[in-house]
Order: structure tokens, then sequence, then C-alpha cells
């Protein structure tokens, strides 16, 4: 009863499917996405940490449910019962040959042909041990190995390839007591045939039939079966004739002739046979497995119409297909994708004739289910299984884990897993990687990374995919211990990972300033022969110059080109401005300007003016200075470049005197406008605005006219400073000029229209004294409007008809608008806000700021409640000012 009702709990949980591609059932349970491939963290189809849990979710609300859900597959995956099996394994593989001699002994096995068949088939992939297995069995009193036990132990080498180990082993058998002498030769032959050996295979079969000794039916079948696999359809057909005059045919000898028609396309010819056989009334001779092997040729070859014809042609003349042909057609109808042609196949085999799939056929169709995301089928064939006593092995349990992953059923997946030695489940890498990248998606980094580790530790190789998810969620969380535990493991397992994990590492060390602990882990993947990729190096190089290590970020600047990457301009400033923190930084500097010279690194001007940029940007002018004479030592001409980058080399570090006499030197040797931009912006920057100013006089009397840029940062600065009647004097004489009110220059007037009537008292004493020009005359109207001097009902659209006849209005203008406005009532704030909106333009903090501080400033803080929670939303911050008062 329990195994009903936890059957139709899961059922529940997984209905309705109609909705699988949306979001929830109307259980409440978030479903699943229609991707294929095991979910990724990272996808937005990946269900909230909230929802994801079973035990919080709608379909089983309680622990006890959980726990049925548990005990339903438990239950099914102890019914293999294979205890014995894995104690039998685990003495060949912990014990040495007298210990395990006795222990093995000590379970009063029972040996017979059958029980060391399925020994042999529970673990194939373990060769030694089963090896061990053979030869314990054959030295045990009442005990001798069979042809078939034999053939089952050859067929095991054979299949690990291991055919210098089974060739070692045919020569030194005989030595063994337990081998009766009347078996010799056919076990020869077997060996060596099945090692791929037929040449000598067949030299012994000759020396047989010269003593008079012969083949059994057994060993013939497995000789023609190796000279089809290789190839000899020559002697496939001599030794058929031989197995029919000594009476051997038998079935298998009718399978293995179809399959030499098949390997030769004959599949006329093989069809052909199969007709002769049934006319010859061979019935009992022909099993389903010599149909099977025609249809799968003819699937193939494409030919499935005709594959289908056959199957009930055969079916109707009581051929029993079931155990073979049914099997084979559905794999090879799953294997072209027609995957519901073989469920549609299945069903119909099974209300009419009983048809029950092995266990292999149900895990082909489970898996290519999964794989297209039709969970509530895969829970149909699983439920299916279990109901007809399906023995699950271990392909089939993995399949289950991936289905519980893709299903959102995580607790009750990870508690299967925790028990899988309980019911001997080795957890293969598919079933891995769905466990992992599920985990890191829905549940915790640290139990998907618990989860790798035992995965490494088994011998399973997780796929780069994995490794780079689980890797970015750890450094993405900060957990760069486990990280670094991780890459470690697994250079101490051989396994190399991918320059993108490793990078990824590098990277975040330097970011969490443990940038020490990056360059130990690059300098150990350098010697194994890994390259970092690019961003790698600009991580380093950054945080060593950040702590004032320059040396070291100079090593890994050169470093990095002998790699082949070019460093940029902000680069090799930022490793000058390590250099020149540390003692005797002009020695440092000029070392690495003549390593860099002697790797022909800076042929050009170009790649030596990123080393005066960077002295500049450092404020460090006698280092840019003596760049610069290296540059002329060895023969590059300086450019207006270079001389440009000398100059604000002075401006930055401030030091005024010496940059207006390189200025007076410069002017004469360069006639261009370049330079005089860059010494106003650079005296404005160093807040000299008399300086600036003179200079501007200047470039108007050598006829040379200043840039827009100027102009903006000399206002800004006059307004700054508060010497407007200065600010708008330079206003004017830029419209006089031709020059258009740029934006910038409109929005700082406005700025300061509303935080001080002294700007319009300004333009109206400047009006008095000069003749102000149009442009002049409307941005001064606008400053009496924005500062309250000029009292006038302008609502929203007329004051931006207005400021558009002055300058381009930008989100900055609209947002001193919105200040405006919120000065008359925030109402006709809010109303503006939406207008904005309706226009595309994309609100940033200052519009949020202006809205939230004059809803609080006016009392109305539940409004300004919601419109923070807004503003949050967006990913902006209100400032400390409005923060105490709403």
């Amino acid at each position: 009863m329990l195994t009903l009702r936890c059957a139709r709990q899961t059922r529940a949980f997984l209905s309705p499917f109609s909705a699988a591609t949306t979001t929830t059932s109307t259980s409440g349970i978030l479903l699943f996405s229609n991707n294929a491939s095991p979910p990724h963290p990272n996808s937005s189809a990946s269900p909230s940490p909230n929802s994801s849990n079973p035990t919080t979710a709608g379909g089983f609300q309680s622990d006890t449910h959980n726990a049925d859900v548990v005990y339903y597959f438990r239950e099914w995956f102890m019914s293999r019962n294979q205890k014995l099996f894995d104690c039998i394994f685990e003495i060949l593989r912990t014990h040495e040959d007298a210990s395990a001699d006795a222990a093995l002994s000590g379970l009063n096995l029972g040996l017979s042909e059958g029980l060391v068949l399925e020994i042999f088939n529970y673990d194939k992939k373990d060769v030694l041990s089963c090896l061990k297995f053979f030869d314990w069995a054959g030295r045990q009193p009442g005990f001798h190995h069979t042809r078939v036990t034999f053939n089952a132990i050859f067929q095991i080498i054979s299949k690990a390839k291991l055919m210098d180990l089974m060739l070692d082993y045919l020569q030194n058998h005989m030595k063994q007591r337990y081998v009766h002498k009347v078996m010799y030769y056919n076990i020869l032959v077997i060996g060596y045939a099945l090692a791929g050996k037929c040449e000598t295979a067949l030299q012994l079969f000759g020396k047989m039939r010269f003593h008079n000794v012969d083949l059994d039916a057994f060993a013939y079948n497995v000789l023609m079966n190796s000279l089809v696999e290789e190839g000899y359809f020559d002697v496939v057909e001599t030794i058929a004739k031989e197995i029919r005059a000594r009476g051997h045919q038998n079935d298998v000898t009718h399978a293995i002739m179809m399959k030499s028609f098949c390997k030769q396309n004959e599949l006329k010819r093989g069809e052909e046979y199969l007709r002769r056989l049934m006319d010859d009334n061979n019935k009992k001779q022909l099993s389903g497995t010599a149909v099977a092997t025609l249809l799968a040729a003819l699937c193939k070859n494409n030919q499935f119409e005709k594959a289908a014809s056959l199957i009930e042609e055969f079916r109707e003349m009581d051929l029993d297909l079931t155990e073979h042909a049914y099997s084979m057609w559905i794999r090879d109808l799953v294997k072209v994708g027609k995957l519901d042609h073989a469920l549609e196949f299945l069903k119909d085999k099974q209300a009419v004739e009983e048809y029950v799939p092995d266990v292999f056929r149900y895990n082909l169709l489970v898996c290519r289910l999964l794989r297209e995301n039709r969970l509530e089928e895969v829970y149909d064939l699983l439920t299916e299984m279990k109901e007809k006593e399906i023995l699950p092995d271990d392909v089939t349990m993995n399949m289950v884990l991936c289905f519980l992953c893709k299903a959102g059923m995580m607790d009750i997946a990870m508690n299967l897993y925790n028990s899988r030695v309980e019911f001997g489940l080795s957890v293969n890498s598919m079933a891995y990687n769905y466990l992992i990248n599920t985990l890191v998606g829905d549940v915790s980094v640290d139990e998907a990374y618990r989860v790798l580790r035992n995965s490494m530790e088994q011998g399973y190789l997780p796929g780069q995919k994995t490794f780079s998810i689980i890797a970015d969620a750890l450094c993405r969380e900060g957990k760069l211990d486990k990280m670094k535990e991780l890459v470690l493991f697994m250079l101490d397992q051989n396994i190399m990972p991918n320059n993108f994990t490793y990078d990824k590492f590098i990277s975040a060390l330097c970011r969490a300033s443990r940038v020490e602990e990056g360059y130990l882990l690059h300098d150990l993947l350098s010697r194994l022969n890994k390259s970092s990729q690019k961003s790698t190096y600009l991580n380093l190089i950054s945080g060593f110059s950040k702590t004032n290590r320059g040396d070291i970020a100079a090593r890994l600047l050169i470093e990095m080109q002998e790699k082949g990457y070019s460093p940029g301009r902000r680069l090799i400033g930022e490793v000058i401005c390590g250099l020149s923190k540390m003692d005797n930084p002009e020695k440092q500097l000029l070392g690495l300007l003549e390593m860099q010279l002697s790797r022909n690194q800076l042929s050009t001007s170009k790649k030596l003016n990123f080393f005066i940029d960077g002295a500049g940007r450092a404020r460090k002018p006698e280092l840019a200075m003596q760049a610069y004479e290296v540059m002329r030592r060895n023969g590059l001409v300086p450019d207006i470049k270079s001389d440009i980058l000398l100059l604000q080399s002075h401006l930055k570090s401030e030091k005024i005197a010496q940059a207006l006499k390189l200025f007076r030197y410069l002017s004469m040797k360069w006639r261009k406008s370049k330079l005089w931009h860059t010494m106003i912006i650079g005296l404005c920057k160093a807040k000299k605005p008399e300086y600036a100013s003179q200079i501007l006089e200047d470039m108007k009397i050598n006829k040379v006219t200043p840039s827009i840029e100027c102009y903006e940062e000399l206002i800004k600065l006059y307004c700054d400073s508060g010497q407007y009647h200065k600010a708008v004097e330079i206003l004017n004489d830029m419209t006089q000029i031709g020059r258009p009110v740029s934006s910038f220059i409109g929005n700082v007037f406005l700025m300061h229209a509303l935080r001080t009537k002294k700007l319009y008292y300004a333009w109206v004493s400047s009006s008095r004294e000069q003749n102000l020009t149009p442009a002049s005359w409307t941005l001064g109207h606008l400053i009496g409007f924005f500062s309250g001097c000029i009292e006038e009902n302008y609502d929203d659209e007329d004051m931006e008809n207005l400021i558009k006849q002055c300058f381009r209005i930008d989100i900055y203008t609209n947002n001193m608008i919105l200040r405006r406005l919120s000065m008359n009532g925030m109402d006709l704030a809010c109303k503006y806000f939406d207008r904005l909106c309706e226009k595309g333009y994309e609100p940033n903090r200052w519009t949020y700021e202006i809205i939230v501080h004059g809803l609080a400033k006016d009392g109305r803080n539940e409004e300004a409640k919601v419109w923070e929670d807004e503003m949050l939303r967006k990913g902006f911050g209100l400032t400390e000012v409005t923060q105490t008062i709403i």
C-alpha cells in the first residue's frame, strides 16, 4: 500500500505537465524549463531558491511525504539484492591473494557456471577482480570451468582491449590444474578468436583436425563469429559448411550468418536466408536474434518501412521476436530520433503481446525522454519498470537521480545520493553533472562543491562546463578558500583545469586583495606550461600596482609581452604608478624602459608615449621628462602627442611655473590648437582660472579658436568658485564668436541658479556694462526664473520651449526642470516625471532623488516610500540628506 501511495503522490507532484514549459502547476510546484540540458545556475528558467525545494513547495509539504517518496525509490533500488556480489568484489579489490582465498571460501558460495557468470556480469569493468575470481573458482574442489565461463572471461578481457593479457593467459593456462586436457584445443581456439587472432585460431583448428580432434558446437560458433568480425567472409562460408556437416547448426549459427550478410551489405541475400529457414520448417533453429540483425542493417540503410513490414510478417508466422527483434527495433527508432514511434510501438506490443522490454531498452527510452524534458513520460516508464519488477541497474538509478534533479526534487535526489553505498549505486558523470549544476542553481554552492569532490575522489571527471559553472559560483560568492582547495585537488590528481577556470579564480583572488595568492597560482600553472589569458595578467598587474609592488607588476608586464599580449596605455600607467611609490622610482622606471628597449617593445614613439603618460598619471613629471629624453636618445622623434603628454604631466602635478615655461616653448614649436586646449583645460583642473583666462586671450590674439571644452571648463571653474561675473563674461565672449551654448554650460548655469541668486545679479550687472548677445540674454532670463528672481508662471512645456531656444535638453536638464517644478508643488513634478518616461527618457538616480526628497520634505512620507522602493529596484540609493528626512 505504501508503494502505491508513494507512486500516486509522486505522480500528483508531476501533474499537470501541460504547463511544464511555463511556470507553476495548480498545486504551486515550480515546474521545469523546456531545456534538454542540465539547468544552468545563471539561467532565468531556474527555480528560485524558495520554490525549488520540494519540502517548501505545494507538492510535498511535509517531511513525511518526502520520506515516503524516498522510500518508494529506495525500495526499488534495494530489490537488486546485490550485497553478496558487493562483498565478493570488495574482497577481491582489498585483500591480498592468500587472505582473499580465505575470505571467499568463508562465503560458502556453492559455485556453479550460472553463479560465476552472474558475478562476472555484475562488474565486467573490473577486469582484475574478475580474473582473480576466475582463478580462485578454478582451484575450488568440485568445480571445473566450462567453455561458457572461459568464453565469459575472454570476452571481459577482450572488451577491455587487454589483448596482451589474454595472449599471456592463453599461453599459460594449461599450467593450471583446473583445466581439463579434453578442453585444451577448444579453449585455445575460443581465446585466440576472441583476441582477434583469427589466423592463429585457424592454425590451431587445422592442427586439431590433423590429430583427428574436432571443435564442439560452441567453439565453432565463437570461431565463425570472430571471422565475421575480422572480415574473413570466404572462410566464414567454409566454417559454416563444416558446422552443417557435423549437425552443430543452431540459432546462434544462423544469427552469425545473418551478421556476415549484413556486414557485406547483402541485405537481400540475408532476407532470402531467413525465408528459406522458415520454408524449411527450421523455426526452432531461428531466433529473434537473426531477425534483429537484419532489421538493424535495414534501419542503418534508412529502410524503416521495409523493417517494419518484416517485423509484422515474421510475427504472423509465430516467430518469437520479443526478446531481440523488438528490442533492436526500439533501439534503432530512438537512435534516429523517432522517439514517439518507439513509444507507440512499445505500448502496442505491451497491449497485444504483453511484451516487456529488458532494462537496457527501458534505460534507452528514459534517457532520451530526459534529454527532451518529457518528465511525465519519464516518470511513467520508471513506475512501469518498478511495477513489472524490472531490476534497476546503475544506469537506471543514475537516470532517476537526473530525473529528480530536473523535477526540482533535490531533497529526494540528495537523500538517495547519500545512501548510494547502501544499494551499491555507482554514480556516473551524467548524474554528477545534473546534481552539481542543480545544486549550484537552486540549493547550495557548498553542497555542490561537496558532490563535486566526491565525484573526483570516485574517479569521475565532470566536464569542463561543470567545472566552469561551479568555479564561477564559488568565485561569485567569495568562497575562494574552497576554490583554492578545488584547484589544488585537481592538480594533485593530475587534472588540469581549463584556462577559463583558473583565470577566473586568479581574477577573483586579485579582486579580493589576495593578489599574492593569485600570483603563486599563476606561477605554478606557468611551470605546468599553462598560459594565462590577457585578462589574468591585467588583474595581477593592476593588483600589484595598487599594493605598491611595482617591481612584480613590471615583471608581469614583461612576461605578458613575451606571451604575445600587447599592453595598453592604462596598464603601463598603472605599472609606472606602482613603480613611482617604491624606493628610487627613477631607477625603477629607467630599468623598465631599458628592458623594453632591449626587447624591441618600444620601437615607436607611440609606445614610449605610454610611459610619458603613465609618469604624468603618477604625478611624476621628472619621470615623464626622463622617458622623453630616452625617446630622443634612441633616435625616436617626439610628436605632438609626446609634447602634450609631457605638458600634462606638469599640469597634473600642479607644477604650474614649469608648465607655463614648457608651454611657451612648445607653442613656438607647434602651431596646433590642441596644445592650447590642453593648457587651458589643465589649468582649469589645477584651479588656476586666471592663467587659463590669459591663455584664452592669447589664443584669440594668435587667431586660434578655442574649443567648446575650453569654455565649458573655464565657466564651470568660475561658477564653482563663485566668480559669476567672470563666468557671464566668458559666456558672452563665447557667443560673440559664434559658439553655441552647449548643454553642459546651460546645465551648469541652471544648477547654480537653483542654488543662489548671485548668478542672476552678476548677469544683470554684466548686461549694464556690456552688450550681451541674444543667447546670453535668453540664458540670463532662464537664470532669473530658476533662481526665483523673475516671477513667471511657466508650465513644463513652456519651460522646455524656452530652454530649447538656448541649448539642447538632456536628462540633466530635465532633472533641473523637475527640481524647479518641485518648488511649485510635487504634483507638478510627478506629472512631469511621467511625461519624461512617455518621451523615452530613462530616469537616473538624481531624477528619483528629486521626487523622493520633495515628497518627504512636503510630509508625504508614504508616497516617498513607494518611490524609494522603485528607486531601489532600479539599483539606485538615496543620499544621506534625503535619508535623514524620509
